[in-house]
């Protein structure tokens, strides 16, 4: 999809649109997909989808969980069996995820050779690769 912006012209096409259906549901619409998310019911929403944190862990997990199936794939081995679960720790005192693990379960007689060389290819993750790179962020408004 191509970002077309021009702040004073007519012309705006966002590469992600937010919705804002009602309660407490957020909505992402991106690449002609609808992306439902909403908060917990102690927080006000009604528990329908995941919270866009979760949504963000998630990415991390599928991300690497891709370049996973990925590389079974390029090296043409059956991918069943295989397996990604992924623990976050938190830091107590700021409250945010200061450990990410992830547990990669292979397949049935998955070669001992490529062990190394899977866990190297999750690391090709593009959503890791932000994370350790970010962007930079701007905000503004729009009447």
């Amino acid at each position: 999809m191509v970002l077309i912006r021009k702040h004073k012209g007519s012309v705006y096409m966002a590469y992600i649109e937010v919705n804002f259906p009602g309660g407490k549901r957020v909505d992402a619409v991106i690449n002609g997909h609808t992306v439902t998310t909403d908060q917990p019911l102690l927080a006000g929403g009604e528990g329908t989808a995941p919270t866009p944190f979760e949504l963000f862990l998630s990415s991390i997990a599928t991300c690497a969980g891709i370049y996973a199936l990925g590389f079974c794939y390029s090296k043409e081995l059956d991918p069943t069996g295989l397996k990604l679960d992924m623990d976050v720790s938190r830091n107590p005192e700021l409250g945010l995820i200061d450990k990410v693990d992830l547990k990669l379960t292979l397949p049935e007689n998955f070669p001992q050779k490529y062990e190394a060389a899977i866990i190297r290819s999750m690391d090709l993750c593009a959503v890791k690769k932000h994370i350790m790179n970010p962007p930079e962020f701007n905000i503004e408004t729009v009447s």
